[in-house]
């Protein structure tokens, strides 16, 4: 709105509030640095914003980057299961679905046989650990992963015996050719993870990119160092499983690329948006994207989403209002000022760079927030609350013995 009223570019530094899943470098109440442009494409907002930050880099830590590497979404959940890579080290997803799915051993494991999509990465120096050890950490791969299940593969003496979880299953030769496609050397782990594949591939690639990750903690790859990179080409819109249906990956109002607009119908998983993320040490610590300028296109997001066009008028009826008066292009990006500033300390959670952090249960420990309502505040605010009965059976008997006693 502001782009349609004149303001040439502007930035706000604001307050944030998402319910989302609460982690190390996520806070229900977080500070944004949001910044617009007008007449811009995005090139003009990535050489802008990468200028900016390798110049706080060199200034406040001393650490001059290279040229930021320009990433494909694409490539990024292929290679390494995220769309936030951290590349001070390598670790690369490998995709064993054709080799397993024509071993005779898938016949009895289900959990290959049935699964659309079968990534793996070798872990360096796991392999030398005790099989005790390395159970525990099927265990992590399920609480911190969300995987289903975790494969393991030891090398140790290649090309000799393999110690794996799944030998029940597999013969030497099958299991060995699992090592070969992933790279693996003496003294790596292969870690095999299975789920489904077409438009639910990317979320079983995460599994495994959040186990890279957390193997790179583990190892101390990701301790020291800075690495920055653009990832770009990000699809417009992401298949929800709970909801049987495309949303949008970022938000509706993101523009589409020029040559993929005619997917739009026909192949919608398939379009990519102009939109864009910075990421550094494998932290998004900015986003963003060229916007939609046209009331047409607009219309036709919001019907691609589900939206009748009484629903879009109705809840967006002020922007595409405002589509009429001609806004000119624009785009820009947000950054995470507290994610920014973790980075740069050398910290791991955002929680050290914000004045009153919410504890893991989204509780502000200061003030005790938050704390029950009074019976006067819930009157003034015409709210009622009830309380579940979660033993219904119990509930029943209570009914009924009070029943009797007035009886």
């Amino acid at each position: 709105l502001l782009m349609v009223s004149g303001m040439d570019r502007y930035f706000q530094i604001v307050k944030c509030f998402r319910d989302e899943e609460l982690r190390a470098d996520r806070q229900p109440e977080f500070t944004q640095i949001d910044c617009e442009m007008s007449f811009v494409e995005q090139e003009d907002v990535l050489n802008t914003f990468e200028a900016m930050t390798r110049r706080i880099f060199k200034e406040v830590v001393g650490h001059e980057f290279p040229t930021f590497q320009r990433m494909k979404y694409a490539d990024a959940v292929r290679d390494y299961g995220l769309d936030k890579p951290d590349l001070r080290y390598d670790m690369k997803l490998t995709d064993l679905t054709e080799l397993i799915h024509g071993q005779a051993g898938t016949a009895g494991m289900p959990l290959f046989k049935d699964a659309g999509l079968i990534t793996a990465i070798a872990v360096p120096e796991l392999g030398k650990w005790g099989n005790k050890k390395i159970k525990a950490l099927e265990k992590r791969a399920r609480t911190e992963a969300g995987a289903e299940a975790m494969v393991w593969l030891k090398c140790d003496k290649l090309p000799g015996k393999i110690d794996c979880s799944a030998k029940k299953n597999y013969s030497n030769d099958e299991m060995l050719a699992w090592a070969t496609a992933c790279k693996a050397k003496d003294g790596d782990l292969v870690c095999i993870f299975a789920g489904p594949g077409g438009h639910m591939s990317d979320h079983t690639r995460e599994v495994t990119g959040k186990w890279r990750h957390i193997m790179g903690t583990e190892l101390g790859y990701r301790s020291k160092g800075f690495v920055g990179l653009w990832v770009v080409d990000f699809p417009l819109l992401e298949f929800d499983p709970d909801e049987g249906r495309y949303i949008a990956k970022h938000h509706p109002f993101t523009s589409v690329k020029a040559e993929d607009e005619e997917k739009m119908k026909s192949a919608p998983g398939d379009v990519r948006a102009n939109a864009y993320d910075l990421v550094i040490n494998g932290v998004e610590v900015g986003g963003g994207s060229i916007r939609i300028c046209d009331r047409a296109m607009q219309m036709k997001t919001f019907e691609l989403l589900g939206f009748s066009q009484e629903e879009a008028l109705a809840q967006f009826g002020f922007l595409l209002g405002a589509f009429e008066f001609g806004p000119p292009p624009h785009g820009g990006m947000a950054f995470g000022l507290d994610r920014l500033c973790t980075i740069l300390g050398g910290e791991t959670s955002i929680r050290n760079y914000i004045a009153f952090p919410k504890n893991n249960q989204g509780r502000d420990v200061m003030i005790a927030s938050p704390s029950p309502l009074t019976p006067a505040q819930l009157e003034e605010l015409s709210i009622d609350t009830i309380q579940k009965v979660k033993d219904d059976a119990a509930a029943e008997e209570k009914a009924a013995a009070e029943g009797g006693a007035s009886a």
